[in-house]
């Protein structure tokens, strides 16, 4: 009898260790859900961004509406586009507004941001040419591509991200960086994609990954004046 409750006890304990390696091994990596397809869309960018569920892409859309120059090059223009999601700027938007409350300021929201700041802060989003990964796969470096308006230079990796424990076996995504000019990665901000290589009839988006908060660790600095 003994044994018999000992043998249940370990059954047990095993099944219960595995379900929870199983739990924590979903939730370490924000890839695990990841399914990396080429979609083509007919349209421009911008009318990709609209076609889209409501809650994904509302934000950007909003600051767009801003900047009329950069609705027409999203619409006419070869370009490609590391589009952010809303989380990206609700998390961008609340560290700012935390921080004003604290200083006893008002509340700063994108309708209503500089218009010359945010301005700057979106332009590097959008970079110049319509290119797809298989410009930046046979470089192990990356490359330094420039944004349109204001000319700045980000810095673009392509990476393969492991699978089943194979490592550069799973999905490509691509690493986005502001370099602020250095050379050393230390001094870099990096964020990464969820989705690559959407095609539409003038531009490639990727999609960035919902941790990433808009502005490069520069929105609140530049906004809160």
């Amino acid at each position: 009898m003994k044994n018999l409750l000992y043998q249940k006890s370990t059954f047990f304990l095993l099944g219960f260790i595995c379900l929870c390696f199983g739990a924590c091994k979903k939730s370490d990596s924000p890839y695990h859900d990841y399914v990396n397809t080429q979609q083509t869309f007919n349209g421009s960018a911008l009318d990709y961004l609209k076609a889209q569920p409501k809650g994904t892409f509302d934000s950007l859309l909003l600051v767009l509406d801003r900047y009329p120059f950069l609705k027409d090059s999203l619409t006419n223009q070869k370009v490609t586009l590391f589009a952010p999601v809303n989380k990206n700027f609700e998390a961008a938007v609340k560290y700012l507004n935390v921080r004003r409350k604290n200083f006893g300021k008002t509340p700063i929201y994108l309708a209503t941001a500089d218009y010359d700041e945010l301005g700057y802060m979106l332009c590097k989003y959008i970079i110049r040419g319509n290119r797809t990964t298989d410009a930046y796969v046979n470089s192990v470096d990356g490359v330094l591509l420039k944004n349109i308006v204001i000319d700045y230079q980000m810095h673009i990796r392509y990476v393969k991200q492991s699978s089943s424990g194979y490592v550069g076996g799973g999905a490509a995504t691509l690493n986005f960086s502001d370099t602020y000019g250095s050379i050393f990665t230390d001094y870099w901000v990096t964020t990464t994609t969820n989705a690559v290589n959407i095609k539409t009839n003038n531009a490639t988006i990727n999609i960035l990954t919902p941790i990433h908060n808009f502005g490069f660790d520069e929105f609140t600095a530049r906004l809160d004046k």
